[in-house]
């Protein structure tokens, strides 16, 4: 993977020096079959990183590192984004002191201390300098649209409170990952977000008071193959109607019926 990496990162290079435009597309083709017949490529390792309080570097103030930056706030980064021009939003973001602006264009420097480094500037020549001087320093580096620079590519993200559903193509087509992210938001609505988080209060109550751990297995799968998810599902709809019939049961005494079963299961 990683000589495959630095063959496609100098294959970019050397390949805008091959001329005219048509021989440069048919050549650069020929070559990444080539490369990818001798090197195939692995999959990509799937993590979830804790970027609370890590300093994360955003080159770029256009709408991409906007986008960019709203998903490391979710996250707790500490950001910093170097760029001599801001849009509107990341703007107010540094007036508010939600992110760390430095006005002027990228250099080297900017990098020290950089957890991860994201690149959302359309510069060819930056971008190659930002992943090099990345790669040099094994720091984990994003260019955006631009995969052979990467060292991790960011997936299309479903949230839903705790729950956390990434898609991810290897960069390959990034509006197919946003479209099967849509299609799974229809799946995994915000009732999962209630249902997880009172799946931790019950955890951390049974990891506490339940020592056997046949019993607590026994008791999660109950509480999971129960029917709380789609009472809560009612619930979130009857709250959305602002309406409840009034021989409906109390959905939340319900739910709480689920629990004392599968508690003394």
């Amino acid at each position: 993977m990683q000589a495959q990496q630095s063959i496609i990162f100098y294959l970019n290079e050397v390949s805008i020096l091959i001329s005219p435009k048509p021989v440069r597309i048919i050549g650069r083709r020929i070559l990444f079959f080539l490369l990818f017949v001798l090197y195939p490529m692995h999959h990509l390792f799937p993590v979830n990183l804790n970027l609370q309080d890590r300093k994360c570097l955003v080159i770029g103030g256009g709408r991409v590192a906007e986008r960019k930056v709203r998903s490391l706030l979710q996250c707790g980064a500490d950001i910093w984004v170097v760029s001599p021009e801001l849009t509107e939003e990341l703007e107010k973001l540094a007036r508010e002191g939600n992110i760390n602006r430095i006005s002027r264009h990228y250099i080297m420097e900017d990098l020290d201390d950089c957890f991860l480094v994201i690149s959302a500037v359309d510069n060819r020549e930056v971008n190659s300098k930002v992943a090099h001087e990345c790669f040099a320093r094994n720091i984990p580096v994003n260019v955006v649209d631009d995969p052979a620079r990467c060292t991790f590519t960011v997936p299309s993200v479903l949230r839903r409170g705790p729950l956390c559903i990434s898609v991810s193509t290897t960069g390959k087509s990034p509006l197919l990952a946003r479209r099967v992210r849509e299609q799974l938001e229809d799946l995994f609505g915000v009732e999962y977000a209630e249902f997880l988080e009172l799946m931790g209060e019950i955890r951390s109550r049974v990891l506490r008071d339940v020592p056997d751990g046949e019993k607590r297995r026994r008791i999660f799968e109950c509480l999971i193959n129960s029917d709380i998810l789609e009472l809560i599902r009612r619930k979130t709809q009857d709250a959305g109607r602002k309406m409840q019939d009034a021989g409906q049961p109390d959905i939340d005494k319900l739910i709480e019926e689920r629990i004392g079963k599968c508690m003394s299961s």
